[in-house]
């Protein structure tokens, strides 16, 4: 079986230099990213642009939805380009993404609000989401791949390990394109029109990106196939319809990237969101503290993808689905204390009970039972509360500590939680910053420990005849499904029980199984070569 390095040196002079593969893959995938992430950031913003006022808490899940569904399309889009990519090649196919990844974030910069045209804007807003969630379902993979079939057997998990920096990265450039944004103007201004500018820049990012492909040969490997007519005319067929490697795509989902999907979203997003929604730190220093971790941890995702070189890709996987599932609780636990220390300490000194018999939990409806509006309150505020029932069908009362308040009362409640040293937000002076940037890298060491290694384990996992398929669907599927919706099912899950921490029960069971499936069935295939 020829090798890529066998194929390099009978074709010197169409072997493009790997830095400049590396370079381009992963700037190109890093504005991808960047385009993707950019609403995810600004989340919070678009539950009052976008959608019907009325219900904050709806709103807000309602963005997050909408975010979850640019995920929900990406198997979608791995299939679509995953077939043209094993068939007409990987250049062309990572061009056509981020063509379409491009333009369809920059016109998110040019929608009507929902003020302005009424149920259109959610439905524009939706529709944009989905084109990108197409566009990134082609992309990950082809530059995955495309690295991996330029490298050298024995480096292969470093070499691609730059391509897995690139989602980070990607977050990391929208926060601070953000982040200078909302500096540079006042909080009304960025409110009003000043969110639409991170979009917008996409259109430069495009251009750069553009260029640095059309330099790009084509891969090696797919090079070679084509010359001698060993591509796949039926890569879907092939992938799916035939057990031996659809057995090798459904251990790839559920033993390796649901799981890895889950911890990344957990430590970045799933973080950005409990640091603003639930611990109430103003946006501007809660992107500090992400950018923080994401500064500090982003060189290990090539620590851990070199080692993995020398190790195994196995071991640091499970090893990462592991520390993470038994380290959430306690991680998050410590973030409420270091980052709202008045919040962490009433929640302990005077918890919040709610005993009602009529409450119907419904995260899109309008609140309207006393027990309903009594629960939206509390969730607004971030306070955690505890639920008991009543015989009582439309009786509620709230104790919040000592003090117990007979049915729905805004005003009371406020004045309690006051009492009971509830704070309306978290006290910027009172941070503290160096345990709380701590612990949001810690969570990255996990994340990056699953994550580096992973581009290499899925190409070295398929044959090259049909790779990009067989790569791109269990990759999307898990991080689009398991891993996009998870800032939504966590936080439909704290808003059902008024626990803070209940949320956190969805990424640690999805790790679970990763780690168990992934420690029985994944085969260790490190270093195999890729032209097979």
């Amino acid at each position: 079986m020829v090798s890529v390095t066998e194929i390099d040196a009978a074709k010197p002079k169409a072997a493009v230099s790997r830095r400049l593969v590396i370079t381009a893959a992963s700037l190109g995938t890093i504005f991808e990213w960047y385009d993707f992430y950019i609403y995810g950031a600004l989340a919070a913003f678009f539950g009052a642009l976008f959608f019907p006022p009325g219900n904050e808490t709806a709103a807000f899940l309602a963005s997050l939805a909408t975010f979850g569904a640019g995920f929900a399309v990406r198997p979608l889009g791995a299939i679509v380009f995953g077939r043209i990519g094993d068939i007409v090649g990987r250049k062309y196919t990572f061009l056509v993404t981020i063509l379409i990844m491009g333009c369809s974030t920059a016109a998110v910069g040019l929608l009507p609000t929902y003020a302005q045209v009424g149920i259109l804007a959610p439905v524009l807003l939706v529709g944009l989401r989905l084109l990108q969630g197409l566009a990134i379902g082609g992309e990950y993979g082809g530059a995955a791949i495309y690295v991996a079939e330029h490298a050298p057997d024995r480096e292969r998990g470093y070499h691609t390990s730059w391509v897995q920096t690139t989602s980070t990265v990607g977050l990391l450039l929208s926060l601070a394109v953000i982040l200078l944004c909302r500096q540079s103007m006042s909080a009304s201004e960025f409110a009003s029109w000043g969110w639409r500018i991170p979009f917008l820049v996409s259109v430069v990012l495009l251009a750069i990106s553009i260029y640095i492909r059309l330099k790009l040969d084509e891969s090696p490997v797919f090079a070679e196939m084509k010359r001698t007519g060993a591509t796949s005319q039926a890569p879907i067929g092939e992938s799916f319809g035939n057990w031996s490697n659809l057995r090798l795509v459904l251990i790839a989902l559920f033993g390796a990237t649901a799981g890895q999907a889950v911890v990344w979203y957990t430590g970045q997003f799933y973080a950005l969101y409990f640091l603003t929604a639930t611990l109430k730190l103003d946006y501007v220093n809660a992107y500090a503290l992400i950018g923080i971790a994401l500064l500090a941890g982003t060189p290990l995702y090539i620590v851990f993808g070199a080692l993995s070189d020398r190790i195994g890709r196995k071991p640091l996987i499970v090893a990462g689905f592991l520390l993470a599932a038994v380290s959430y609780f306690p991680i998050f636990q410590a973030l409420t204390a270091a980052v709202n220390p008045a919040l962490s300490v009433a929640q302990q000194d005077s918890p919040v009970v709610v005993t009602a018999g009529n409450c119907n939990f419904n995260i899109f409806a309008k609140p309207s039972s006393p027990c309903d509006l009594a629960k939206d309150y509390l969730s607004k505020a971030g306070v955690s509360y505890s639920s008991k029932a009543t015989e009582d069908p439309d009786g509620v009362s709230v104790r919040i500590g000592g003090n117990e308040i007979k049915g729905f009362d805004a005003a009371a409640y406020a004045v309690a939680l006051a009492a009971a040293g509830y704070p309306k937000s978290a006290d910027p002076t009172q941070v503290k910053w160096l345990a709380a940037s701590a612990l949001l890298v810690l969570m990255m060491v996990w994340s990056t420990m699953v994550y580096g290694p992973m581009a290499a384990f899925l190409v070295e996992l398929f044959p090259a005849r049909i790779r990009y398929t067989s790569l791109s669907l269990p990759f999307h599927v898990g991080n689009g499904l398991f891993g996009g919706f998870l800032p939504f099912v966590a936080f439909a899950i704290v808003a059902f029980t008024g626990d803070p921490y209940a949320g956190l029960w969805y990424p640690i069971g999805v790790a679970s199984l990763s780690f168990l499936i992934g420690l029985l069935w994944i085969r260790d295939r490190t270093g195999r070569p890729v032209a097979d």
